[in-house]
């Protein structure tokens, strides 16, 4: 039997999940199992617990439907555990380092116990200090083991499953579960204290607990704060049944009567009709299990508590309206530049969203391109009664296709369009003073598959933080999204993590890449004559990223022209520096051709034969085209300790590597860029990046988004074994 069984729920937070599991399977104490509860097995969480589980015998996952909740999921997870003690630990929480020693440790001193409390802490995901919620409520239990009759301010309501271990003997035979619905944690801790007949603390953190970007879910507006009532008077009628005296029911009542009152107090939890009928139950709740002598506490909850039992909603109204006017204070507009900008985008904010405006963007402004105007051109398709403009900046509205209509940015006419349309599509963010107005539909596509961190993630790497901003201002931002756009399984986990907020992930795969799969020979063609590539020769497109610890674009030591001699008298090659460096052109010769300054990426990789870059994200877009990559990693250890990675790229890349330019003219002189173990790298690569990229992803988000289609009408994405990629030019007749 092992002495602690860990159970991770981990429905909804795939992302995090490697995260939880990872600081279990790390600790310096070993006997323990790790039950990872998944929703299915062939859900992303499962594949993330299967891998550990494939690697460690001590992890055995199991299932629980996403309609059984967060209980059920716990529920089924006690039922498998065979460990002394269960721990409960959220699928985006971990365990720090030590934590099981010092249970282990902790329990070696007091003996067996029915209950062991521990502290925790609360870590803010983006800005903020630390805090320690349950340090002062521990501080005055008794040392040493206890029965709770000399601590009766633990009664299981202040701390959350994942802030205690069970002596899991003490469960089966009390046949304590999790109740149903929400709140499950209040009405399982209140049971567990009360049953309990010998209990522990341990006064040190056992768990860091992620505090979502979102705050707690059941705060967030809803009928479902009705089964707070129903948790309470679970643990209450159990507290009665279980003759609980009354030194130990007054502080029980007390706390969740606290609760109670939070939520009907609080200004956006319930309707007017809601709170109205959650105060007329909660008032007969409060008078049916009063315990006998309770004195309710001072000040302003005190008289919360006299009009509840009275049952006066009229005085508890009137008392609510009196205190919201006296802490109101005033929330400013999110402002854009300049006075008359301010007064004229606050205008059109009054009128009416236009329903048939969509406005879209990329990369700042930077032009016609990537996810946004796959879209748009496919709206023009599909709904074409959509009037759609596109937001530039002022020296790039010149490459603006002239069928597309334009704004620019910081124009009269952006502000009016931002303020009054419905649809607003962007692959990065809209301008800090762009308000999300009720019954808009932001759509962000994002521009990449994310192998370096991303948004708040970024926050541990000094480098890339200091140039980063406001990781508030960020995430106010992302609480614009109602959309976010993934293109395989890795990323929708990886956005999860970097930009957690309520949004819907669609997983249509990116729009920018269906033309990897509707471009025929005679584009490709054509492309390559638009950019000059001398007819015969093998272009190879040189991509790389840009590095936050340099200034400047740069090619890595790379002399261009010396590895178009040494890889072979037919290479050329196609350079595009990142879109940092995009205004200007570099000198090229005869072999290297810049081609920066040409507006579309896509129709670059369909020139290219083959592609070499660093750490670039074009790696993932260009593997649809099933054609050779080769990866130029000379400063990999660099790049991984400052800017921050989601995966090892030396251990899964999608072609050979090189760490030196000697080694990359002989990959290409050679054909090894080419060969076979090539063709297999690439084909696995190709499986996990490319997994929703099929050609048809503008159009799905065209249906979801502006059309309003529900989920089941959406084309399914086709299976890669049976996707043609456009041919290369080894293919194409001239």
């Amino acid at each position: 039997m092992p002495r602690f069984s860990i159970i991770v729920p981990s429905h909804g937070v795939a992302g995090r999940l490697s995260q939880a599991l990872d600081s279990v399977l790390a600790q310096s104490f070993g006997d323990f199992e790790l039950i990872p509860v998944c929703d299915a097995p062939d859900c992303a969480a499962a594949e993330v617990a299967a891998a550990r589980a494939e690697r460690d015998s001590r992890v055995a996952p199991v299932h629980s439907p996403p309609s059984a909740g967060l209980a059920g999921a716990r529920n089924t997870g006690v039922r498998a555990a065979t460990g002394a003690y269960l721990l409960f630990l959220d699928g985006d929480d971990v365990l720090v380092p030590g934590a099981l020693a010092a249970l282990d440790a902790r329990l070696a001193r007091t003996g067996d116990v029915d209950v062991l409390y521990f502290e925790h802490e609360r870590t803010p995901w983006w800005e903020g200090e630390p805090a320690n919620p349950p340090a002062p409520l521990l501080a005055k239990a008794p040392d040493g083991a206890f029965s709770p009759g000399r601590a009766p301010h633990l009664t299981g309501v202040q701390l959350p499953a994942w802030s205690a271990a069970y002596r899991r003997s003490f469960l089966a035979e009390r046949r304590l579960a999790f109740p149903e619905g929400h709140f499950t944690d209040i009405g399982f801790g209140a049971m567990a204290a009360a049953g309990a007949e010998r209990m522990a603390v341990l006064r040190s953190v056992v768990v860091r607990h992620l505090v979502r970007r979102q705050g707690n879910r059941l705060n967030l507006p809803g009928e479902h704060h009705a089964e707070l009532l129903d948790q309470a008077e679970r643990a209450l009628e159990h507290a009665a049944e279980r003759g609980l005296p009354a030194e130990r029911r007054g502080p029980l009542f007390e706390q969740l009567f606290a609760a109670i009152l939070k939520t009907a107090t609080h200004p956006r939890r319930l309707t007017h009709r809601e709170r109205r009928a959650f105060f007329r139950r909660a008032g007969a709740l409060y008078r049916r299990h009063r315990p006998a002598g309770f004195r309710p506490p001072g000040g302003r909850l005190g008289v919360q508590h006299r009009l509840l039992a009275s049952g006066s909603y009229a005085g508890f109204r009137a008392l609510r309206a009196a205190n919201r006017a006296a802490g109101r204070t005033l929330r400013s507009l999110p402002r854009p530049q300049g006075l008359r900008t301010r007064l004229l985008y606050r205008r059109h904010l009054r009128r009416p969203l236009d329903p048939n405006l969509a406005v879209y963007c990329a990369y700042w402004g930077r032009g016609y391109a990537c996810n946004p105007a796959a879209i748009h051109a496919k709206a023009r398709e599909l709904a074409p009664h959509l009037r759609a403009v596109f937001l530039v900046e002022r020296d790039q509205a010149h490459t603006v296709p002239e069928d597309v209509d334009h704004a620019v940015i910081g124009s009269r006419r952006y502000w009016e369009v931002l303020a009054r349309a419905k649809y607003l599509v962007n692959n990065a963010n809209f301008a800090e003073g762009v308000v999300k107005r009720p019954g808009s539909v932001h759509l962000q596509t994002q521009h990449g598959t994310p192998l370096k961190t991303m948004g708040v993630d970024q926050s541990t790497y000094p480098v890339v933080a200091a140039a980063s901003g406001s990781f508030a201002k960020l995430l106010g931002r992302v609480d614009r999204w109602d959309y976010n756009l993934s293109s395989n399984r890795h990323s929708t986990q990886m956005w999860e993590r970097a930009f957690p907020g309520s949004y819907e992930q669609l997983e249509y795969g990116y729009p920018r890449n269906d033309v990897y799969y509707t471009a025929t020979a005679d584009d490709v063609a054509r492309v390559r004559r638009e950019l000059g590539v001398p007819e015969g020769k093998t272009a190879v497109l040189y991509a790389p990223t840009h590095r936050d610890y340099e200034t400047g674009f740069g090619t890595g030591g790379l002399d261009l022209e010396a590895f178009c001699e040494a890889a072979g008298e037919d290479v050329v090659v196609l350079l595009r520096a990142h879109y940092f460096y995009d205004r200007g052109g570099r000198p090229g010769s005869g072999r290297v051709i810049d081609v920066t300054a040409h507006r579309s990426t896509e129709d670059v990789c369909l020139a290219a034969d083959a592609l070499v870059t660093d750490y670039s994200s074009i790696m993932f877009d260009y593997a649809n085209l099933d054609r050779p990559i080769v990866v130029y990693a000379d400063d990999w250890e660099v790049y991984r300790e400052t800017r921050g990675v989601y995966f090892d790229l030396m251990a899964a890349p999608p072609g050979p590597v090189a760490r030196t330019p000697e080694e990359l003219a002989r990959i290409f002189r050679d054909g090894g860029h080419a060969g076979a173990e090539s063709a297999a790298l690439r084909a696995a690569f190709r499986e996990r990046f490319c997994e929703f990229d099929d050609g048809r992803a503008a159009e799905r988000v065209v249906r979801r988004v502006l059309l309003g289609e529900p989920p089941e009408a959406i084309p399914p994405v086709t299976p890669l074994a049976e996707r043609v990629p456009a041919p290369a030019a080894t293919l194409v007749r001239s």
